[in-house]
């Protein structure tokens, strides 16, 4: 905060109390020719009269000793701006040593935790609360409180995975993010094969995990084959099962993340998608990562009596 600022505050502050204790005086203060406190010609069932008597003395002086207070209390813990008080309090410094304490105590609680392999931790139903909490708490904002994700965000309980579902790689996209592009292709598609390329290629994709006989006979199939084979097939690949590696989804199975309308799929299409799953490494820290990767990778993966997990990739 600039000095600037600094004094706005100050004289802000200095005009308030000043203005509360000048109004305390000028109130409370009897002028030549005020009427006596009972002649407020105010009466009711002719022997009830309605008063105006000042404050008493003692009221008076308390509010004078608040202002006081309020005086001192702004000197010793520092109110004026970014200037410290005598004391040498501040908030900040307040929320770094509540901070480390609270830090000191999560440390203590997920010290058990520490490097252990996900599937360990899967089969360990306290440290899948911890995980669950954590989920709860920082991403089920995107992907739901069931986890099921939503238009542009993946479901995490099924077993697709745009970016590989092996323990480590889970832990890699919790701690550190993915940033999943998908470059716009109308313009390229269009110069080569013209204004309908994309449709073209929209009713290709949606051949593929099926039988493939029925291209040949499907005249935008056909079509959208030779385009895509020329553009689309470096990220998912010849027969469209996609690439982890590069976090290119697989265009074989019924999972959409945008949704499979025409307009869902020619938006990707043309215009490109932009996904950024954040690093959670500085957010989390590495154990607490571990503990809500390992909750994750459960949902569709269930422990078997020796503590490892049986996967369904």
């Amino acid at each position: 905060m600039s000095m600037g600022w600094n004094w706005y505050i100050i004289a802000l502050t200095a005009l308030n109390l000043l203005g509360v204790a000048w109004l305390l005086w000028w109130t409370a203060k009897r002028r030549p020719g005020d009427p006596r406190p009972e002649e407020t010609s105010h009466y009711w069932d002719e022997d009830v009269t309605e008063y105006n008597k000042p404050m008493p003395r003692w009221w008076i002086t308390g509010f004078y000793i608040a202002i006081a207070f309020g005086i001192g209390y702004l000197i010793w813990f520092g109110g004026m701006g970014s200037i410290p008080g005598v004391s040498g309090w501040s908030s900040a410094q307040e929320h770094a040593i509540q901070k480390a304490a609270a830090d000191a105590r999560l440390e203590e609680t997920f010290r058990p935790y520490q490097g252990q392999p996900l599937p360990a931790l899967a089969a360990d139903p306290v440290a899948m609360e911890l995980g669950r909490s954590i989920f709860a708490n920082t991403c089920a904002t995107c992907h739901g409180s069931s986890a099921q994700g939503a238009i542009g965000y993946p479901n995490l309980a099924d077993d697709i995975w745009h970016w590989g579902g092996e323990p480590e790689q889970v832990l890699q996209t919790v701690l550190d993010g993915r940033e999943g592009i998908m470059p716009e292709w109308g313009t390229v598609l269009e110069g080569m094969g013209g204004p309908n390329a994309v449709d073209y290629v929209i009713a290709y994709v949606r051949t593929l995990g099926h039988s493939q006989e029925a291209v040949g006979s499907d005249f935008l199939a056909a079509q959208g084959k030779r385009l895509y084979e020329g553009v689309c097939v470096a990220c998912h690949g010849i027969d469209g099962t996609g690439n982890q590696a590069l976090g290119a989804p697989d265009l074989t199975d019924d999972y959409w993340m945008y949704g499979d309308s025409k307009e869902s799929l020619y938006e990707t299409i043309a215009n490109g998608r932009h996904g950024v799953m954040p690093a959670h490494r500085e957010l989390l820290g590495e154990t607490r990562s571990r503990l809500v990767a390992a909750w994750v990778w459960s949902l569709s993966n269930q422990p078997n009596a020796e503590g490892a997990a049986g996967g369904t990739r």
